[in-house]
C-alpha cells in the first residue's frame, strides 16, 4: 500500500509538491509543511503521534 501524497498543509494550507520531503507526515499520514510541523514540535495535533519527513516518491519511468 503505498502513501496517500496530499497536495497541501492541513494546518497553513502550501502547496507540497510529491517529490519534495518538505512534508511531514504521522502514521495516519496527516501531513503538515516542514515550518508546520516544526512549530508544533513534531507532534501531530490530529493524533498526538510523531511528524517525521515524508519520503519522496520516485520518479515514473
Amino acid at each position: 500500500m503505498a502513501l496517500q501524497m496530499k497536495e497541501r498543509c492541513e494546518r497553513c494550507d502550501t502547496t507540497l509538491p510529491a517529490d519534495s520531503q518538505e512534508a511531514h507526515i504521522c502514521s495516519f499520514e496527516c501531513t503538515f509543511c516542514a515550518a508546520c510541523g516544526a512549530a508544533m514540535d513534531h507532534v501531530c495535533p490530529n493524533c498526538r503521534g510523531e511528524l517525521v519527513p515524508r519520503p519522496r516518491r520516485a520518479a515514473r519511468a
